[in-house]
């Protein structure tokens, strides 16, 4: 088997898959097309299985150590009222962590630390992948031209390897909702560690941070490319009787800080997450919405999936077979379940279905509702020892 590979993004997908075929013994470059590192970004959750993942990376101390655990919030309704509330402990108990929340730019900065020196390219753009012999994939990125033994597809939800290599999928489409997010420049008194508010047609939530500060988004349901020229203000006439902290973080933010995004996803089931010595990975084979937390887990699982069937299987291509038939049924899995949890949720505005909604949360015991978090999360990795 060679061991030269080349991975396309230098995402947080990209990143562990690089640490993760390094740590098998392969030679990686990332190539990343952003001149700048990706220092920018709001907040993230990491729930039990993309910690696991990290900790077979050799990252997962780092991680914990820069992360706040989510112990206690839960589910609001706009007036304050609680839908559900967070047992952390009891998923501790149950998974052997809580979920913790960090800066996204924190989790890149940790990941990037342990790379291999010198395999991270910036400000290098792919503008071809081809399998140009039964063992050799060509990669032209600007003025040079790269053969390697494997090629990692970390490129996003708008892949320009995927839509080269399955050029008959329809690729990413418009969830229905846009989300604006931001981190508090200062500490805010948040009081719980994770909340979401459920609205008509609206949702609010924060993540609090180790250093004080939080991230917050509002996700709306609006036509895909509604902008507004101050975000800030039309969140505050929007959320403007909501309960506590809503206004306050909204009012600890710096308007630059603001990030808005339309929420896109890979509706239609990719057909394989490889062809020939090319794997897809992430956002690039399987892009959800963000309603369970799990985008970034789920590309954490990949690339530790596929290094450990680098390393166990006798070729590369018998370890790409693996690694589509262990990750492809579940990723997909969770997907479809966070498509299922959007439409439960922000995406309901008819009073009547919100009203059914929330008398069904509420008589949900805390104990199925810990089983149902447990489905996603009480994931096991492969070892990469």
């Amino acid at each position: 088997m060679g061991n030269t590979a080349v991975v396309v993004g230098g995402g947080i997908g990209g990143l562990a898959a690089a640490i993760g075929l390094h740590r098998m013994g392969w030679d990686v470059t990332i190539l990343e097309r952003s001149p700048v590192l990706e220092d920018a970004g709001a907040g993230i959750s990491l729930a039990a299985n993309g910690l696991r993942a990290l900790d077979e990376l050799g990252v997962g101390g780092a991680v914990r150590d820069a992360s706040r655990g989510q112990y206690t919030g839960g589910t609001r309704t706009p007036r304050g009222g609680w839908l559900a509330r967070m047992d952390g402990s009891a998923l501790e108990r149950a998974v052997g962590t809580p979920i913790m929340g960090i800066p996204r730019s924190t989790l890149h900065r940790l990941l990037r630390e342990h790379l291999p020196a010198g395999s991270l390219e910036v400000d290098t753009e792919v503008t071809a992948v081809e399998q140009v012999g039964p063992g050799t994939v060509r990669v032209d990125c600007g003025t040079k031209a790269l053969e390697a033994d494997l090629v990692v597809a970390a490129d996003g939800i708008g892949s320009a390897v995927r839509s080269r290599v399955l050029p008959g999928h329809p690729g990413p489409v418009y969830s229905g909702s846009t989300v604006l997010r931001a981190i508090t420049e200062h500490a805010v008194d948040v009081r719980a560690d994770f909340e979401l508010t459920w609205g008509r047609g609206a949702e609010f939530g924060h993540i609090a941070f180790l250093d004080g500060r939080a991230e917050w988004h509002a996700v709306l349901g609006l036509p895909a490319g509604t902008r507004f020229a101050d975000p800030l203000s039309e969140l505050r006439r929007r959320f403007r009787t909501w309960h506590d902290p809503v206004l306050a973080l909204l009012d600890a933010t710096r308007p630059e800080a603001v990030l808005h995004h339309d929420v896109n996803e890979l509706r239609t089931p990719l057909p394989a997450y490889t062809v020939g010595r090319i794997a897809l990975l992430g956002d690039a084979a399987h892009a959800m919405t963000p309603n369970l937390g799990q985008g970034a887990c789920q590309a954490l699982e990949d690339a530790v999936t596929l290094a450990a069937a680098l390393g166990a299987e006798s070729t590369v291509e018998a370890a790409l077979v693996r690694y589509d038939a262990e990750r492809r049924p579940r990723s997909q899995a969770v997907a479809g379940a966070a498509r299922q949890a959007g439409r439960m949720g922000q995406q309901l505005s008819h009073p009547l279905a919100v009203a059914l909604r929330n008398t069904a949360m509420r008589l949900t015991p805390s104990r199925a509702a810990t089983r149902m978090i447990l489905r996603h999360h009480a994931w096991v990795p492969p070892s990469l020892n």
